[in-house]
């Protein structure tokens, strides 16, 4: 098709009065902080309205998301069954030529066939049985990251606590040296920073130096591992062959990209809000506390980590694209046309769980959004589960007394599409 063709129209222009329309303020500091009353008032005024600042219809209870991750007339790309005229896209911003080159070589932001060949090769690589093996050295990190903090008094949960441990996990299994690790945090914060709406040249910049130094370094590790096999995941992912395939050395790069990023974000993100809720009313924090000491206490923990990931859901906003003709709440939507489902909206849904504002450590079932469904569920899902509850169970047996230290104890990145805390303070014994 002809490079002129023309670009598409406006969602709110073209969906004028089939829908509402309704603003999502992702850029306010008050909103990202506590989006709850505004997303209630969604689900209730226009569960489904497109937001003409970001040209999305916007879905926010939790059946229309359901049914939306299971239907494959959506799906995360589109460029592998049409052409950006054809869809009336945009030509690509040459400033992030590495950064798209990174989205679309993962798994995460493929479609079938692609989608199912990668997973099936990164599935035999990253297996249940490789996570569930960490166990130990889980335990041995977090004991080595609690030892001395009791004597700090006041510390920052969040960079004191919740980072290093699923930096170092992820780091660990796929085999990225020490000397390295420092960096994988700032690289993987720069990456998701330009999926934020608000994102402009500056996180551009930022994210795509990060991929071109991410892709540096796994090259590299690639090389030697190809070279000189280790019992880590980089090896495993070097030689998986599925029928004769194998991934690619551009896929084998991206997918490590992908599994450092996604390996540590929900887990800093779900594991430093869950706590923040857990302390604001002490009544949960006690329960686990008294729970936390028996050996059989892993379940408690694992049920708790499921509630907690509902109620302050870290990943609150995904995206679909469009790829055949569908309707939704009214709104007839055309192949290209973007789709934003809010999973922190569907995980408070009154129709979909009992008394949806409530933390309820024992709620079960919890059919909660947070890691997906249908093809796209998170790959990563059994290991951020596996962090969460150990990290929560040591910390409860090892500062039973935590409080927050103070009513600005927290305070949030900015991002909502990737909504988590920069910094949470707490404070041993009494509260200030």
């Amino acid at each position: 098709m002809s490079a002129a063709a023309p670009e598409r129209a406006a969602l709110h222009g073209r969906l004028s009065g089939s829908v509402p329309t309704r603003t999502l303020p992702v850029s306010d500091p008050a909103f990202v902080r506590d989006p709850y009353p505004l997303l209630a008032q969604l689900r209730a005024d226009a569960p489904v309205f497109v937001d003409p600042a970001l040209d999305r219809v916007v879905l926010t209870r939790h059946a229309d998301i359901s049914a939306a991750l299971r239907d494959r007339r959506l799906g995360r790309s589109a460029l592998h069954r049409y052409s950006r005229d054809e869809l009336g896209w945009p030509r690509p911003d040459p400033a992030q030529a590495n950064f798209d080159a990174f989205n679309s070589n993962h798994l995460l932001d493929s479609e079938p066939p692609k989608h199912t060949r990668l997973r099936s090769l990164v599935g035999l690589a990253f297996t249940p049985r490789r996570v569930e093996a960490l166990q130990g050295r889980i335990e041995a990190l977090l004991a080595a990251q609690l030892d001395g903090l009791r004597e700090q008094g006041s510390f920052d949960l969040v960079s004191a606590y919740a980072e290093p441990l699923p930096v170092t996990v992820i780091a660990e299994l796929l085999g990225v040296p020490e000397e390295h690790r420092a960096q994988l945090r700032p690289w993987s914060a720069a990456i998701v920073k330009l999926y934020e709406p608000s994102a402009g040249a500056a996180e551009q910049a930022a994210a795509e130096q990060a991929v071109l130094d991410f892709s540096a370094l796994l090259r590299e590790l690639a090389a030697e591992r190809r070279a000189e096999p280790r019992d880590d995941l980089i090896t495993a992912l070097v030689q998986v062959e599925q029928d004769g395939d194998r991934l690619t050395a551009q896929e084998l790069i991206d997918t490590c990209i992908l599994l450092l990023n996604a390996g540590h974000e929900a887990s800093v993100n779900g594991l430093s809000a869950g706590v923040q809720a857990l302390l604001r009313d002490r009544r949960h924090w006690e329960t686990l506390v008294q729970a936390a000491p028996h050996e059989g206490s892993l379940p408690v923990f694992r049920r708790a980590i499921e509630e907690l990931l509902r109620f302050d859901t870290p990943l609150p906003m995904f995206e679909r694209i469009v790829l055949d003709p569908v309707t939704l709440g009214g709104a007839a939507l055309n192949p290209g046309d973007r789709v934003s489902l809010l999973y922190a909206s569907g995980n408070r849904d009154p129709q979909r769980f009992d008394a949806p504002d409530e933390l309820r450590l024992d709620r079960d079932p919890n059919p909660h959004l947070t890691f997906g469904l249908g093809i796209h569920y998170c790959l990563g899902a059994p290991l951020a589960r596996l962090e969460l509850a150990m990290s929560l169970r040591a910390l409860c047996r090892a500062l039973p007394d935590l409080q927050l230290g103070g009513p600005d104890a927290a305070q949030y990145t900015g991002g909502f599409v990737i909504r988590g805390l920069d910094r949470l303070t707490v404070q041993v014994g009494s509260p200030p």
